[in-house]
């Protein structure tokens, strides 16, 4: 039952950050229709990146390390071991990648407008950092969903 109880909670995680972070594209592409909205769109994307998704994402980790804790499993088996390699790289693209870039971007917009080149980069810069981040976090899916050897 406690097992039972760890993925329940650890797939609710896993459900609630892919799903917020799901939602982004549609903000961006929301601010991008009504400009005068880019600010409340952008700021709402990272409201929900600080207190939601990334929260989520932060606590995957110590669900699953108790998963394999009480399952019985090893921290050597290859489909463990590989997810847990690709969360690291996950968790640090988003807190040094995308997030440094959503926040920048809003200032940029804030301070020079949504026509600014540095708004335009840091824009570019996150979907660099968000495409990566969705590659990586679909290989944790594929990963834990079917557990290759």
């Amino acid at each position: 039952m406690l097992f039972l109880t760890l993925k329940f909670f650890h797939i609710l995680l896993a459900i609630t950050a892919l799903g917020a972070n799901l939602t982004y594209g549609v903000w961006v592409a929301r601010s991008k229709m009504y400009p005068a909205f880019a600010p409340i769109a952008l700021r709402g994307v990272k409201f929900i990146d600080d207190w939601v998704a990334n929260p989520s994402y932060l606590l995957l980790l110590p669900t699953g390390i108790a998963m394999v804790k009480v399952a019985g499993y090893s921290f050597g088996t290859h489909w463990i071991s590989w997810a847990m390699g690709l969360w690291v790289l996950a968790v640090a693209a988003g807190y040094l990648g995308y997030t440094p870039a959503l926040a920048g971007q809003i200032r940029a917009i804030e301070r020079d407008g949504t026509d600014s080149p540095e708004a335009a980069r840091l824009s570019t810069r996150g979907n660099v950092f968000a495409a990566i981040l969705g590659v990586l976090i679909i290989a944790i899916l594929i990963l834990m969903v079917f557990k290759p050897d």
